[in-house]
């Protein structure tokens, strides 16, 4: 009941510790919490919290679920085009990940603690289906799906996850595989 399972069949891309200035870092490129959330108050929240990176290739099965139990408190899109995400796009494009467009779901998970899943859209391909439209997601159950490679972008607020020790850069997970566990 406490794990937070992989909502895609990924590689994690990376993850870690965001700062208290809520910054986190991919591929050696500095994100801000306000640039990838679009709010200084929702980016607030998450300061000090953790982060994963979830990169599926066109290869992937893209279907996306949910990795925990929990309550919708907001819904959102951003961004209006893309750039690849890939290594390659990740690495030498710019704000990639905060840039492209995207859909935010704020969720309340069971420890009373706030989870942010983003789905953000790959090159020339903004489509991001939604096909749970409920106000609640129960952990594994399909939430929508890609129509091509993209990325998924999990926000933690402090204190309230801890990675699972089998997490690590480059691993290959599977949709329902656990990658971390709520405090």
């Amino acid at each position: 009941p406490n794990s937070i399972i992989s909502p895609v069949d990924a590689t994690i891309e990376t993850f870690g510790d965001i700062t208290e200035k809520g910054l986190f870092y991919v591929k050696q490129k500095t994100y801000t919490l306000q640039d990838m959330l679009g709010s200084e108050k929702i980016a607030s929240s998450f300061q000090n919290g953790k982060y994963i990176v979830l990169y599926l290739s066109p290869a992937e099965y893209h279907r996306i679920h949910s990795p925990v139990d929990g309550k919708i408190l907001n819904q959102y899109i951003l961004g209006k085009k893309s750039y690849p995400v890939n290594k390659w796009g990740l690495q030498f494009g710019k704000q990639t990940i905060s840039g492209n467009y995207r859909m935010l779901t704020e969720l309340e998970m069971p420890n009373a603690k706030k989870c942010i899943h983003i789905k953000v859209g790959a090159m020339f391909v903004n489509s991001i289906e939604l096909t749970n439209k409920s106000n609640a997601w129960k952990k594994g159950e399909e939430i929508g799906y890609f129509s091509f490679g993209s990325t998924v972008v999990m926000l933690f607020e402090e204190g309230s996850v801890e990675f699972s020790s089998a997490v690590h850069p480059g691993k290959f997970v599977r949709m329902g595989e656990n990658v971390a566990n709520m405090l």
